[in-house]
């Protein structure tokens, strides 16, 4: 009786999902010339329940997904070609990053944090922002970092970053000795 119930609670909950991403669509679409099949909408779904399974996680309600497509349906390094390869990767990644921050950090500000990465530092590569930006926050977040607090998750990687970042008067100067 118990996984009968579970079964349809299961297909409800896909229904709705489905539903959720369809009218996220709509939107996208329109403003992004970005959608998901049905099938790709169904995809995403399965990979959902691997990512939760796979880090014993738990969902109660709406998941994830309506957020993760409207913050990142607007990025500049996301197209067709790989809108639904590239959720399904950030959405593994969120779930594997809430673990690692143990839950200290909201949903909103590891969307804010991970999307800010995703387009500024990491210049799309979903790797980058795994093995690097995440791990560094993740890292930092569980050793009593607080400042995304205050922030909701934007603009924290500079105070986090190891790595020596572009320097303008340098640049300048350069292009002064070439051209002058």
């Amino acid at each position: 009786m118990d996984s009968e119930l579970y079964g349809f609670l299961e297909k409800e909950r896909e229904k709705t999902e489905l539903a959720v991403i369809a009218d996220y669509n709509d939107k996208t679409r329109e403003r992004f010339a970005l959608s998901l099949s049905e099938e790709e909408a169904k995809q995403l779904i399965v990979s959902r329940n691997a990512s939760l399974k796979k880090y014993h996680r738990v969902e109660f309600g709406r998941g994830i997904l309506d957020k993760l497509i409207y913050t990142f349906c607007d990025s500049q390094y996301i197209c067709q070609n790989n809108y639904s390869e590239t959720l399904i990767k950030l959405q593994d990644i969120f779930y594997e990053y809430k673990n690692e921050v143990q839950d200290k950090v909201t949903d909103d500000e590891l969307l804010m944090f991970m999307k800010e990465q995703f387009e500024g530092v990491c210049y799309g590569d979903v790797e980058y922002l795994e093995g690097t930006c995440l791990k560094r926050f993740a890292q930092n977040v569980r050793m009593g970092y607080r400042g995304y607090e205050k922030s909701g998750g934007k603009a924290e990687y500079e105070t986090l970053s190891e790595e020596k970042r572009w320097d303008d008067e340098l640049y300048y100067s350069v292009l002064e000795e070439l051209f002058w």
